[in-house]
C-alpha cells in the first residue's frame, strides 16, 4: 500500500476494525502504518520509555493508558527518541505533550488529548499483551492503519 487512506482501506477491506473517532492526529506525520506492539500503562510512562529506546522496525506503538486525562505519557523527548528508532507511530490511549514540538517530529502520533504534566516514573505496566480501548481490542502483530480520517486495525498487513 503506498498510500495510506484509511476510508480506502474500509471500503477495500470491510473486515478490518474502526477504532472509535476520539483520536487527535498531533504527530509530524498525518498518516503511518505498521505492526502493532503494546504497552499498557496507567499514569506512570516506564514501560513508554523502555519501548521508544528500542529499535521500532517500523512499528506502531500501541499504548493503554487507561484513558487518563491527568498527565502526558509521551512528550517531545520520547517521540524523538521513537523517530530515531524507527518507529512509525504511537497511538496514546491518553494525552501527550510538547505538542509543537511533536507536530514537527518525523513520527505519527495520535492521542486523546493533550496535558502539560508529566507522568509518574515507578517502572509500572506491561508490553506486548493484548489491550482493549476505542471499541477494539488491538494484539500485537497486528497491524494499524492511521490518518487524519481515523484508525483502523487489521489481522495482517493489507496491499
Amino acid at each position: 500500500m503506498t498510500a495510506i487512506v484509511t476510508p480506502d482501506i474500509c471500503d477495500a477491506h470491510p473486515d478490518v476494525e474502526v477504532l472509535d473517532p476520539i483520536f487527535v492526529n498531533v504527530g509530524g506525520r498525518e498518516a503511518f502504518a505498521g505492526p502493532v506492539r503494546t504497552v499498557k500503562c496507567f499514569e506512570d510512562n516506564s514501560r513508554v520509555k523502555e519501548a521508544v529506546a528500542e529499535p521500532g522496525d517500523g512499528a506502531v506503538l500501541v499504548v493503554d493508558a487507561g484513558g487518563s486525562l491527568r498527565c502526558a505519557m509521551l512528550g517531545d523527548m520520547l517521540a524523538e527518541q521513537a523517530a530515531s528508532n524507527g518507529w512509525a507511530g504511537v497511538v496514546m490511549y491518553g494525552c501527550v505533550r510538547d505538542i509543537d514540538v511533536l507536530a514537527e517530529t518525523d513520527l505519527g502520533v495520535q492521542a486523546l488529548a493533550t496535558h502539560p504534566r508529566k507522568s509518574e516514573k515507578r517502572g509500572e505496566g506491561q508490553r506486548d499483551i493484548a489491550v482493549s480501548f476505542g471499541g477494539v481490542t488491538i494484539t500485537p502483530g497486528q497491524w494499524l492503519y492511521a490518518d487524519n480520517n481515523g484508525i483502523v486495525i487489521a489481522n495482517e498487513a493489507l496491499s
